[in-house]
């Protein structure tokens, strides 16, 4: 195993306790809002916290898999810088979303960066492997 490919292993880790740590976060916010399982709805505060975690497993199907390609097919370092951000995207979208479902849009924007980064790094790097 290349000694390069441990950055994009580490984003990697990150990226799955920092959504270990958003799915938790609807456990307590269960508790915390009094909505039982398997009850979704009915106070904006919890669907808050839940809509977190869901658009989360949403973003990171895209994200893993590209990383990944991005690492192996152009470079393992921009892979990792590019999916730091992500990471940044998923906590500041969390964090303004928390508060105010009208504050999420920086921390997606972020997330987007990263990810279309990641997308486009792939592209390019699985296309020029090819020719």
């Amino acid at each position: 195993m290349s000694k390069d490919l441990a950055l994009p292993a580490l984003v990697t880790i990150v990226a799955l306790v920092t959504y270990f740590v958003l799915t938790i976060n609807v456990g307590r916010a269960r508790t915390k809002f009094n909505v039982p399982a398997p009850q979704t709805s009915g106070n904006p505060d919890f669907e808050r916290v839940l809509r977190v975690q869901q658009n989360t497993v949403e973003q990171i199907i895209l994200f893993l898999p590209s990383l990944w390609m991005c690492a192996l097919f152009t470079s393992p370092k921009v892979a990792a810088g590019l999916g730091a951000v992500w990471i940044l995207g998923r906590i500041v979208f969390a964090w303004g979303y928390y508060q105010a479902a009208d504050k999420r849009g920086p921390g997606f924007g972020i997330t987007m960066l990263g990810n279309m980064g990641l997308l486009i790094g792939s592209i390019y790097g699985v296309i020029t492997n090819l020719l």
